[in-house]
């Protein structure tokens, strides 16, 4: 008889491979063999709303067209890439570091530029953050807290806003959530790289915007120094490695373009001595804390789109249809979550996730809720993973404390919570009333789960009846997030969103409430298209708003009819005609032409496609240009025709405007526009 060999072993591992990759494929959609069947299809139906959310009818969103004009500057120039700069010229930079107008700017380059060019990677990411936070929370609470937290994301209203937008918040977020993971793993495991790989995710994140990522800091620290599985000394020197790491991650761009001659680069837009040191303390820095207060660095000027600073802020009228939906349930969680894990050991992962997502959520929120420099209500879509993963954590480590522990101590706490909660989403929804059917139904919807939900507790608990309390507890997930739905759904349905995008209705709350600052109706935002305003986080009370079509001209301005734009110390909208006239007559220039402002050199930027010099920074009152400066681009050619009104600001631009005035040429059809050429330079 005629045996036959078996395979070659090589052979028959590739005949089992097929099997096993197609397990792997299946077990993207159905989880992993211990999950509920359920999890995995739930995961993917939440990424897919989120996606929905985020990328609906994106083509028909302007965005930020401050940043709209830096990514595409950088589109035609690696040296405006690498520096952020606002024209392809680099001339000035944007206020922020350039982390996010690269993400942007590398996907205009690959996919061309236009608004969704540079949306989608800001979709991409707000539902990779959904994704990222799903797993943290899975892994130390289960898929239920998971699936609850990461809904909750999806549905936080300002994120849906922002993640519809091209500020570079949702960079941030998802850079932080990178260095949350990486941190409880080195919670979990004791080992260095892990905290050496967070310390660099939040050192991109400062690249992105520079002190807001350090918010989280220290609940970082706490967290590793306390709960990481290392003996003390090992922790201590970890940490001490982590934070080089941090210090590496963070400073590499601002010390390469500070060691740059200024010369040599683009002026650091905010900053008071063309540094990203100042920048980094001032402007971004103590400025944000502490407004015109601050003495350190360039300070921030205290606009608030949010309302006044105090510890109401994120609950007032502008903001609390934002974020504030689930916080009184994550305040509930915080609480009983510590306390059911307050005899635990000290690397317990259970309770370092909970103090990791209670610092996250505590210190984003004083200091949003008293900060008194310059604040946007979306900045707070960097407090929503903590909100949300309390939500979850809570919604599961309540439910089983109110089913398994003694009705004495527990039996009131969850339905406590849930009531609280939802009394606070009916007033919320309340306030809003009017404003559509929408809020109606919500309003509905969240009252009428809320008081199911709360009766069917109670009753489940004292009956024994476990149905009618899994029933109770998954109406009060409706009730809870009938709201925040609501309002995502109508962030998800508008196109107005740029300077200060927020989600829902009108609150009257004027700056920073839907439709106030940065509402009305928004140009196209992209080069050949109609100009607009754009806008910054340094935008301050007294400027006009974002994008609008309305208002905002000032007197002495560049006009012909209809038309307007900024002179020193102001910034508008611009005639098509009069930049026709400037590409007409530009004469090789380097620079089309030089204005006050970042406002309305981005809207020129994106409607003529040239370089365009922005004199003043955001506000008008940096000193990027001097007189010497001008009279050496005239003199060589780099720059013809300039703008100047009557209302100067600061004595740099007094004398700007007196020289160009007495030396340049009136441009006659265009009021404040002058015409300069090297003979004119004595």
């Amino acid at each position: 008889m005629t045996t036959l060999a078996p395979p070659p072993v090589h052979e028959a591992r590739h005949r089992a491979e097929p099997p096993a990759a197609r397990g792997r494929v299946r077990g993207l959609f159905t989880g992993a063999p211990e999950d509920p069947r359920w999890a995995r299809p739930a995961l993917w139906a939440i990424l897919v709303l989120a996606t929905a959310l985020y990328a609906w009818n994106l083509s028909s969103v302007t965005g930020n067209t401050f940043y709209n004009a830096a990514v595409y500057s950088g589109t035609k120039s690696w040296k405006a890439f690498f520096f952020g700069a606002l024209d392809s010229g680099s001339f000035i930079t944007v206020d922020k570091p350039p982390f996010a107008l690269w993400v942007m700017g590398l996907s205009a380059r690959v996919l061309g530029y236009g608004t969704w060019q540079l949306a989608l990677p800001m979709v991409a990411l707000g539902t990779g953050s959904v994704a990222l936070l799903y797993r943290m929370v899975k892994r130390d609470f289960g898929a239920v807290a998971a699936t609850i937290a990461a809904l909750t994301l999806t549905l936080t209203p300002i994120t849906v806003a922002i993640n519809r937008d091209t500020n570079p918040d949702p960079v941030l977020v998802f850079l932080m959530l990178l260095g949350a993971a990486a941190l409880m793993r080195a919670v979990r495991t004791g080992r260095l790289m892990p905290l050496v790989w967070s310390g660099v995710a939040i050192g991109f994140a400062f690249n992105t915007k520079m002190m807001q990522a350090y918010v989280v800091l220290p609940a970082f620290f706490l967290v590793y120094l306390w709960a990481a599985n290392a003996p003390l000394g090992r922790r201590v020197r970890n940490l001490a490695v982590g934070t080089a790491a941090l210090v590496a991650g963070s400073a590499w761009w601002m010390v390469v373009v500070d060691l740059i001659p200024a010369s040599s680069r683009p002026y650091i837009g905010g900053s008071t001595d063309n540094t990203v040191w100042d920048l980094v303390i001032g402007y971004n820095g103590f400025g944000r804390i502490f407004g015109a207060s601050s003495s350190v660095g360039s300070q921030g000027n205290g606009a608030s789109f949010g309302g006044e600073a105090g510890l109401y802020r994120l609950f007032n009228s502008i903001m609390g249809g934002q974020i504030s939906w689930l916080i009184p349930f994550a305040l509930i969680a915080l609480v009983g979550g510590l306390v059911l894990r307050g005899r635990a050991p000290r690397t317990d992962a259970r309770r370092a996730a909970l103090l990791l997502w209670g610092g996250w959520f505590v210190l984003h929120y004083l200091t949003f809720a008293l900060a008194e420099g310059t604040f946007h209500p979306y900045y707070v879509t960097a407090m929503a993973p903590g909100v949300a993963a309390l939500a979850g954590i809570g919604a599961v480590q309540l439910y089983r404390a109110f089913v398994e522990g003694s009705a004495a101590k527990w039996g009131w706490v969850l339905p406590a919570a849930v009531a609280v909660s939802t009394v606070w989403a009916v007033v919320l929804l309340q306030r809003v009333s009017g404003s559509g059917t929408l809020y109606t139904v919500a309003e509905v919807v969240a009252g009428v789960a809320g008081a199911v939900a709360v009766i069917g507790l109670l009753l489940g608990r004292f009956t024994g009846r476990q149905r009618l309390t899994g029933i109770a507890a998954l109406t009060a997930v409706v009730a809870l997030l009938a709201g925040p739905a609501a309002y995502s759904v109508s962030a998800a349905a508008s196109s107005t969103n740029g300077t200060n995008p927020t989600a829902g209705p009108s609150t009257g709350g004027g700056m920073g409430g839907g439709g106030g600052m940065g509402g009305g109706q928004r140009p196209s935002g992209g080069p050949g298209g109609s100009t607009g305003q754009s806008g910054s986080d340094g935008q301050s009370a007294g400027q006009p708003s974002s994008g609008t079509e309305s208002g905002g001209t000032e007197a002495g301005s560049a006009s012909r009819t209809g038309g307007s734009a900024g002179g020193m110390g102001g910034g508008t909208q611009v005639s098509s005609a009069m930049i026709t006239y400037l590409k007409k007559n530009q004469d090789g220039a380097t620079w089309l032409v030089a204005v006050a402002t970042d406002q309305t050199a981005s809207s020129i930027i994106l409607e003529s496609g040239e370089p365009v010099i922005s004199m003043g920074g955001w506000s008008g009152s940096d000193d990027a240009m001097t007189l010497a400066k001008l009279k050496s681009l005239v003199k060589a050619g780099k720059l013809h025709y300039i703008v100047i009104s009557d209302s100067g600001q600061g004595s740099s631009n007094t004398e700007i405007s007196t020289w160009v005035k007495k030396n340049g040429t009136a441009v006659p059809d265009y009021s404040g526009l002058y015409r300069l050429d090297a003979s004119d330079v004595s």
